[in-house]
């Protein structure tokens, strides 16, 4: 089968006291090819724990997650991760920083080149590929770090709140670029954030998560995204349905963090 499957996932993180958190519990859900969804939940809901365990760096303590027909057993070039904070390597130049992957798997200049000075074009960077990693603002390091994770050509990227550390008018502008890279590149994409217009926005398929244990709470289908590769994303949020379901959404999240607060004071 193609895609990724995500299989009756559970997650129980043991205590040094005996005790246990129970992080996710059956969690299930199919992505085809192609197919951007963002995920979103109040905190505490495994949202990061459930990308963690997509990407490899996690084994779940019940179901698997399978790529392509195969059973995901650690990280593979195959799932890429953008972080919160690009993770990239201080010392090299942008340029070297986009082709540390496939210098790595062993390929020549002569393979990786063009692409990787097409990929900063893309990412528009292509005139600071010889800049150093500390001369670039936060949003073009994240920019190095889409680009980076591209040149890997993975067949899914998972973003973990890639733009929640930038200012709001770069945060726009990258919420564009990561629906342009989706649309021209056809990957798929998987992105935790905790802005409920960021995953409006960026979200063709939208899950909200419930926390204690960790589990899906509803699922949207929306055309936020679709809308935003040729609109101007202001435009988009005066769709009719935008505000309605941002509205739903923050009701659905306020009422679960009250739930969270009254088990903490009855626990207190």
């Amino acid at each position: 089968m193609s895609g990724l499957s995500i299989e009756n996932i559970s997650m129980r993180f043991d205590l040094p006291n005996g005790g246990s958190v129970q992080a996710l519990k059956d969690v299930s859900l199919d992505l085809k090819p192609g197919e951007l969804m963002s995920v979103l939940g109040p905190s505490g809901c495994g949202k990061t724990t459930l990308l963690n365990i997509v990407a490899g760096f996690l084994a779940p303590t019940g179901g698997r997650i399978a790529m392509n027909g195969h059973t995901v057993q650690g990280p593979d070039a195959e799932r890429g991760m953008v972080f919160q904070q690009g993770a990239l390597f201080e010392w090299m130049s942008v340029r070297e920083n986009v082709a540390f992957g496939p210098r790595m798997k062993g390929e020549k200049e002569t393979q990786y080149g063009a692409n990787v000075d097409h990929l900063l074009d893309v990412v528009g960077l292509g005139d600071f590929k010889e800049k150093a990693i500390y001369e670039l603002s936060g949003g073009m390091q994240q920019r190095v770090a889409l680009a980076r994770c591209l040149a890997n050509d993975p067949d899914v990227i998972l973003m973990d709140e890639p733009l929640g550390a930038l200012d709001a008018l770069t945060r726009e502008k990258m919420q564009s670029l990561v629906l342009k890279l989706w649309k021209e590149t056809g990957k798929t994409i998987i992105l935790i954030t905790h802005s409920v217009e960021e995953a409006l926005l960026l979200g063709e398929r939208l899950l909200v998560m419930a926390p204690r244990p960790g589990r899906i709470h509803k699922e949207y289908r929306l055309p936020f995204a679709d809308l935003g590769v040729d609109q101007d994303l202001r435009e988009v949020k005066k769709h009719p349905d935008y505000n309605k379901t941002r509205e739903e959404i923050l009701a659905m999240i306020w009422d679960m963090e009250e739930e969270i607060m009254g088990r903490t004071e009855e626990s207190a």
